[in-house]
Order: structure tokens, then C-alpha cells, then sequence
């Protein structure tokens, strides 16, 4: 799997929960309203970090909840650092990359440089020496694994000191909401993140070895058409599948070859007759489906092959 097998001696630093998928939009409120009318919720605008102090702060992104999947959305034209926009501006949407709270963040720092892995601040310089770089215009630390090294952009950040009015799992005692009545999907939780690459053990290097991550399965994705490795990393299960050609997989993957692209989100249900008469109702089509598995359209459905499941993957052993 890895040169790098982790240490039997636990580390001084913790991937302590997801932090969220960060997905690039060309329009902050269409994708409000997509995820009010398609999933049922409503988004918590950046801004109200800002909320009753004199200076308004940037207003790039918007975080929706989606039971235990915290989301965030982000307009690149937006998204100004010291003056230069951080990111190219896009016309289709697509998830972008995602990143973990963690706890020791220097520890965590100095272990990736030791192994070779290259880390990036929060305006893509280079990130050197013991200290990690903080955010761009705030004191907390901040880093992001390079894409050559690691497949995608991973961030890192510290759990916030308090309670996040962007981030509710933060409130002490938060469990994952129960299924609801009201849920227009019968959404039960987050059931993995795919992630496409021809090079598994790069970024199995990141997810295992340092962060300590477990394999709890190898397989297939027929829907998809993928052959895959199923990881656990703090409260999330990670799918790292290399596409068959010919496949819509392959082709998305295709575009940012040879690194990594975060390509999908797949959500535990319920009902999936619920589901697929819901996404009906709201333009939403069918890509793929199998007897317990349905993927989208990413071009009815934000740019995003959503997958809807009943069932449970295997080693996925989550309460």
C-alpha cells in the first residue's frame, strides 16, 4: 500500500471529524436555492461570522448541513486574498476538494514535510519551516497538501475553539440528526465521498499511513463502474476508485489527470422510490441506478453525480 507504514506509537495529532467538500459554483444563489428545493435545506451565508460587527467580512461561501455532511459552496469571483481572486472562476460547478479539523496541527505539519509531502499556505506559497502557515488575514493555522503529492488540495485546520454558528456538529452533544418525516430524500447520513484516481496509494500514503485511516474494504462500484478501496477516517468513509475507461467516471476524471478529482458525494436513504420520485419532481434525472443504488445527472443536479443508497458498505461499521 505505502513505503510509509504508520507507527504503532499513536501520534501527537488527531483528524478529529470532516471538515467539509468544498465545491466551486458560478452562482452563490442558485445553488442556495438548489439545495432548498432538492435536499430540503437551507444555507448559512459566510457572512454571519460578521454579523453585528462594524467591518463586513468576505463573502465567497455559503455552508449547508445535510444531516452529519457539512457543505460548502463557493463562488471563485468571489474569493479575493490580498487582492488577487484564489481561484479560477468557473462556468460549470464541481466539487472542488475537502479537507479535516485537526487537533495538533504542528505536529501534523512536521510529519507530512517529513515524509516528503508538500504543503501549501492559504495563497499557494509554499509552506516551509517548523510552524505552520496561518490563514490569510486571521491567526488561526491553516495548510493545504499539494496536488502533485497528495492527489487533490487537502486542507487542515484546527477544531474551533467554540461553538461555529457555520458549523453546527461543533455544538456540545451534537449527535446526527434521525431520520425525518419532513426530509423530502429520507436522507439517514453521509454514506461516502468518492474520490477518482489511477494511483491509490498516493493518496492512501496521506489518508492511512499519517492520519491513520482504515481499510475497511476493497471492491467494486458497478454503478459507477469503478474498482475501489473504502476507507475510515474519523467520522467519514472515503472511496477511492480508479474508473473504468468508457465510463462517465473516467471522463471527469479525465479532465485533471494525472492528479486526483473529488468526484461525488453518495448519501444513505431510507426509501430510494422516495428519492427518485422527489428528484423527479425537481428536474433532476437518473445517470445510473442498480436494485439498491441510484446515481444523477451531474448536469440536472449542480454538477454533481449525487448517489442515493440503502445500502451499506461493507466494514462501514459507523452507529
Amino acid at each position: 500500500m505505502s513505503q510509509h507504514p504508520r507507527d504503532t506509537v499513536a501520534p501527537a495529532y488527531r483528524a478529529t471529524m470532516m471538515f467539509h467538500p468544498s465545491h466551486h459554483v458560478p452562482d452563490l444563489a442558485a445553488a442556495e436555492d438548489f439545495f432548498r428545493s432538492v435536499f430540503g435545506r437551507d444555507s448559512t451565508p459566510m457572512t454571519i461570522l460578521w454579523q453585528g460587527k462594524r467591518d463586513s467580512g468576505p463573502d465567497y461561501s455559503t455552508f449547508t448541513l445535510i444531516n452529519d455532511v457539512l457543505f460548502d459552496t463557493i463562488d471563485p469571483r468571489r474569493y479575493i486574498l490580498h487582492g488577487e481572486q484564489g481561484y479560477p472562476t468557473v462556468k460549470t460547478p464541481h466539487l472542488k476538494a475537502l479537507g479535516w479539523y485537526v487537533e495538533g496541527m504542528t505536529e501534523l505539519f512536521g510529519e507530512l514535510r517529513g515524509r516528503g509531502i508538500r504543503l501549501l499556505s492559504q495563497l499557494d506559497e509554499p509552506a516551509e519551516g517548523d510552524e505552520p502557515p496561518h490563514a490569510a488575514g486571521a491567526p488561526m493555522p491553516l495548510f493545504f497538501s499539494h496536488p502533485e503529492d497528495t492527489g487533490i488540495r487537502y486542507e487542515f485546520m484546527p477544531p474551533p475553539p467554540g461553538v461555529s454558528p457555520l458549523d453546527p456538529r461543533t455544538e456540545p452533544g451534537w449527535t446526527r440528526p434521525a431520520l425525518s418525516a419532513d426530509d423530502p430524500l429520507g436522507i439517514v447520513r453521509g454514506s461516502h465521498h468518492t474520490v477518482l484516481t489511477d494511483r491509490p496509494e498516493r493518496v492512501l500514503t496521506l489518508v492511512v499511513d499519517v492520519l491513520g485511516g482504515s481499510v475497511i474494504g476493497e471492491g467494486r462500484d458497478e454503478v459507477r463502474g469503478t474498482t475501489c478501496t473504502w476507507v475510515r477516517l474519523a467520522d467519514s468513509i472515503f472511496e477511492y476508485a480508479v474508473p473504468d475507461e468508457g465510463t462517465a467516471a473516467h471522463t471527469d476524471w479525465s479532465v485533471r489527470a494525472p492528479q486526483d478529482t473529488y468526484h461525488a458525494i453518495t448519501f444513505q436513504v431510507a426509501d430510494l422510490a422516495k428519492v427518485e420520485r422527489h428528484l423527479a419532481s425537481q428536474g433532476v434525472r437518473v445517470a445510473a441506478r442498480s436494485d439498491d443504488t441510484l446515481v444523477v445527472d451531474p448536469a440536472t443536479a449542480l454538477g454533481v453525480p449525487w448517489g442515493f443508497t440503502t445500502a451499506v458498505l461493507p466494514g462501514d461499521d459507523r452507529d
